[in-house]
Order: C-alpha cells, then sequence, then structure tokens
C-alpha cells in the first residue's frame, strides 16, 4: 500500500438490481408524531478547503447541495435529501494521481457535519460515492458523489445549524488496462480553509412551536391528503440536548442502532426465499387533526414463486404472491410506542398501542419487463389484516387499566380495488416502481425499499376498561374514522440466503449478523 491510508469507514451506496417479485406491507400505528416539513430549502454552498495530496497541500473547492425542511417539530427525525458532495482537485492534484500510475478515480466521500442547537451540538457523517472517471492528461478534475444521510432529530425549540467541517476523499485508482493501480486506495483528508465563509454554514431549520407552520403537503391525483401536522408536542420535555444524530446505515452488527432485532432464528428459520428489511412512516388521524408514526418495525418476507401474467405484446409479465410478517419479539406485531394526543381538542389523552396482524400479510405484485429499452415496472397491493391494540392509557394524568383486550372490534379496512378476487377485512397500500436495468429503482421496488401509500379506516374500539370503567366509546369517538391517509416507507431488503455486505465503496443490504442494514426515516 507504500503508506496510503485505508479508510476507517465505508461510504454508503446503493447497488442497482433488477427487482423481479413483489413488495410488502407498512401500517402506521394510531400515535400522533411531530409536525414534519412543509416544503424544503435548496442549498448550494460552494466552500474552500486544503487538502493533503501526495506532493503536499494544495486548495480545492468543495460544493455541498442539500434540500433541507423548512421547518420540523421538536423530537422529529428528518434528513436532508438530495445530497451530492462536489470535489474539484486542481491540477496538481490530477498530475499527483496520474504520476502514482492511475488512469481512472472512483470517488467516495465522508464530510464531517457540525449540527447544533442552542448551546448543545452533535457531528454527523454525509457519505457517498461515485462511478469511476477517466482522470485528464491535464487541467482541473471534478469527482462528484451522492449518497443518503443520517437522520437528525431536535430536541427542543430553536434552529438546528448545518456546518461542513473535515473531508476524506478516499480513491480508488485504477490503471490504464482496467487493473488497480499499484498504489492502491488513497485517501486524501481535506479540511476546511480559513477564510472558509460563516465557518461552512450549510443550512438552518427551524424547529419547534416558533417556526412557520406548515400548510401540508400536496395532494397526488386521485389521493388523499398528505400525512398532516401534530396534535401533540415531542414526548420529551423541553430543553437544551444535544440534537440526536440517527445513522441509517452503520456497519457490523445491529445490536446497538436505534432500531429493534430484525432477525430470523431457530424459531423461525429462514429459507433460500426469505428477505428481512425495516419499515417506519405516518398516517394521518383525521379526528385528531394531526399525523401519526409507525415506529421502525422489522418485516419477515417469504418470496413467491412468479408466474406468468397476462398477455402484453410489449412486456413480459410475471405475478407473484408472497407473505410478509410483522416479527417484535417472537410475535407478529410493531413495537409500543408511548404518545400524547388531545382527545376532542382539549383533553391530554396519554396511550401506548401496537398494531397485531390477525393473518398472514399478502403481496401481490405484478412486474413488467420492456425488453426494448430494458425497463421494469412494478405494481403492487398489500393487503394486511390487523388490528389496533391499546395496553396502557392515561387520561389527563390519571392512569386507567385499559385490560388486556383493547382492540378495535375488527381489523383495519381500506377501500379495496379488487374486492371481488380479495374479501375481507384488511389494509391496502399500493406502490409503484420502475428500473433501467443497470442504474437505481425509482419508487417502490422490493429490494430497494421505497413508499407505500394507501388511505385506512379505523374501526370502533372494544374490550377497553376494567369493571365499570369502560372506555370503548372515548377512543371510538376521538380515534375511530375514514380517510385516513397513510405514506410508509421501506428500507432496502437483506437476502438472507445471498447477503451482501458493506465494501469501501458499496453499501451493504444485510449487517454481518444478517438483519437489515439500512434503517429507513419516515417521510410525508
Amino acid at each position: 500500500m507504500r503508506g496510503n491510508r485505508v479508510a476507517a469507514s465505508r461510504p454508503p451506496r446503493v447497488r442497482a438490481r433488477t427487482a423481479t417479485i413483489g413488495a410488502f406491507v407498512v401500517l402506521a400505528a394510531m400515535v400522533p408524531a411531530a409536525a414534519s416539513a412543509a416544503g424544503s430549502q435548496e442549498v448550494d454552498a460552494e466552500l474552500p478547503y486544503i487538502c493533503a495530496f501526495p506532493s503536499g497541500e494544495l486548495p480545492a473547492t468543495v460544493r455541498v447541495s442539500a434540500a433541507f425542511p423548512d421547518r420540523a417539530g421538536a423530537g422529529e427525525a428528518f434528513s436532508p435529501t438530495g445530497v451530492t458532495t462536489t470535489v474539484e482537485l486542481p491540477a496538481e492534484a490530477v498530475a499527483d494521481l496520474t504520476a502514482l500510475g492511475a488512469a481512472t478515480a472512483r470517488a467516495a466521500t465522508r464530510l464531517t457535519v457540525g449540527v447544533t442547537q442552542n448551546e448543545a451540538a452533535a457531528e454527523a457523517t454525509w457519505r457517498g460515492t461515485a462511478e469511476p472517471v477517466t482522470l485528464p492528461g491535464s487541467g482541473p478534475l471534478a469527482l462528484t458523489t451522492t449518497g443518503d444521510v443520517p437522520s437528525v432529530t431536535g430536541r427542543s425549540d430553536g434552529d438546528l445549524v448545518f456546518s461542513a467541517g473535515d473531508l476524506a476523499v478516499d480513491l480508488e485508482l485504477g490503471a490504464a488496462d482496467g487493473s488497480a493501480a499499484d498504489p492502491g486506495p488513497l485517501t486524501v483528508d481535506c479540511s476546511l480553509a480559513e477564510d472558509a465563509p460563516e465557518e461552512g454554514l450549510l443550512a438552518a431549520v427551524p424547529v419547534g412551536t416558533d417556526a412557520p407552520q406548515p400548510s401540508g403537503p400536496p395532494s397526488l391525483p386521485g389521493s388523499p391528503p398528505g400525512p398532516s401536522g401534530p396534535s401533540s408536542g415531542p414526548e420529551e420535555e423541553q430543553g437544551e440536548r444535544a440534537p440526536k444524530v440517527t445513522e441509517g446505515t452503520p456497519g457490523g452488527t445491529a445490536a446497538d442502532r436505534d432500531a429493534p432485532p430484525c432477525r430470523y432464528d431457530e424459531n423461525r428459520p429462514p429459507t433460500s426465499a426469505s428477505l428481512n428489511a425495516y419499515v417506519t412512516g405516518y398516517t394521518n388521524v383525521n379526528k385528531l387533526k394531526g399525523a401519526s408514526l409507525l415506529p421502525v418495525s422489522c418485516m419477515l418476507i417469504e418470496q413467491g414463486i412468479p408466474g406468468d401474467g397476462p398477455p402484453d405484446p410489449d412486456h413480459l409479465v410475471f405475478d407473484t404472491v408472497s407473505q410478509g410478517d410483522f416479527h417484535y419479539e417472537g410475535r407478529k406485531r410493531t413495537p409500543p410506542v408511548e404518545s400524547t394526543f388531545l382527545a376532542f381538542g382539549f383533553t391530554p389523552v396519554k396511550a401506548t398501542m401496537v398494531l397485531e396482524q390477525t393473518g398472514p400479510i399478502r403481496i401481490d405484485s405484478r412486474i413488467k419487463m420492456r425488453l426494448s429499452d430494458l425497463l421494469t415496472i412494478g405494481e403492487t397491493y398489500i393487503r394486511a389484516p390487523l388490528v389496533l391494540r391499546v395496553t396502557a392509557l392515561e387520561i389527563n394524568g390519571t392512569p386507567l387499566d385499559v385490560g388486556p383486550d383493547c382492540t378495535t372490534e375488527k381489523p383495519l379496512t381500506s377501500p379495496e380495488p379488487d374486492p371481488a378476487n380479495h374479501p375481507g377485512d384488511h389494509v391496502v397500500l399500493y406502490g409503484r416502481g420502475e428500473q433501467v436495468f443497470g442504474e437505481d429503482a425509482t419508487g417502490y421496488m422490493l429490494l430497494t425499499g421505497g413508499p407505500l401509500t394507501g388511505e385506512v379506516t379505523i374501526p370502533a374500539f372494544t374490550g377497553c376498561g376494567t369493571g365499570g370503567e369502560r372506555i370503548d366509546r372515548l377512543l371510538t369517538a376521538s380515534v375511530s374514522g375514514s380517510g385516513n391517509y397513510v405514506k410508509q416507507i421501506q428500507g432496502q431488503t437483506c437476502s438472507i440466503a445471498n447477503p451482501v455486505f458493506e465494501t469501501p465503496f458499496t453499501r451493504g443490504e444485510c449487517t454481518e449478523d444478517l438483519q437489515p442494514y439500512q434503517i429507513p426515516v419516515p417521510e410525508r
């Protein structure tokens, strides 16, 4: 390696893979969450850096582009989107690389981003990767990387301020014949120049009740309104605490991550068709005039065998029926979540709730492959029989014994697009995605994840309370109803039989102990 330092952390990259079958269900537990941003602020910052190249320190220009929310609620996690990092290498730096025998370079970046709120501070690492580029014979070179970044949660009211800090550029150098260049991987360390404007400021996101209130996201054609604002504040008391940075894709095992365990075991051993993934998201709860959160939850999926779909002169069509299950502490349910909301607009109610399956979750997927341009289109309907269970309740500060059987009187329901073939009470979610062979998927695909949307009706509650203190009507009046829009996000799946682990230039799909590598962030 001739003294070249190999990067200690590994930047993420989602591999492009053609999905051949289905998708699976996610659904929101009916617990109010903090408000989400209505819009975004676009950032394109150009910053001066000093980088240590083999011949010595040289100036470099770094451009960071991203979209931040206009505002966020205290206690609400969000991730900047569309993040790109462009490192403009001077001609002298390019000459250094060619002198090492390199003809191509593949870049991965690790940008340290400081996150401050009031007097508290934390750090996040923004990772990005790029495809190999040919080094020019002379002149400068721009290397642009993209990638997902950690989510950030403001713990109290006050601006969350994001500032660029140290940058590491990992370079995988290639020779003209396609082999690895003799020096091997090279890491270039860069620091913000002393004359950088505003100490590397990228953006400031207002957080809390003093931030401008959103008007709500636009609705898709033919769909209900998107998830709306909060019906309550954050669960924790306000105060000056460090912003919470949640890495969505740390390496190693999943033991210390901000997510429940998600693995197969002797009670449910995997098969050659087994996948697992994390899911999360929001839904509107119309009666509470707010949105509710599904905590990060584990799904175990068994892929079906694709069969021929209906004839199509322009596509190869495959239909697949698969099955998915929530998995938490050995049961088919979500983790419990405690939340506080205002019933009838004035009565504070704190509830702990979970979603439980009453039967198998059915995944109907149709994949259409167009050979003329190698485009794959996937459409998926997910049908899940789920009841909402309340395990603890406190009204106006007074605990009430809800008993062991406080649930919706029947499973939650949705409008059914095909009632003749799929009778019964279940939630229906829909996902659509596209993927050109060799490129990343857009929308929803089973292997790469994405958004699923739908509409849910919450039935009346029953079995709530003990003795003479029946509170079924309170819960029914404050929560039950129709037209609640749902948007759920699935992370990248882990294929248990063929796991993909992280490398310096590729984001893993599985942790070392075969749990999902990616932890998704809910979106509105």
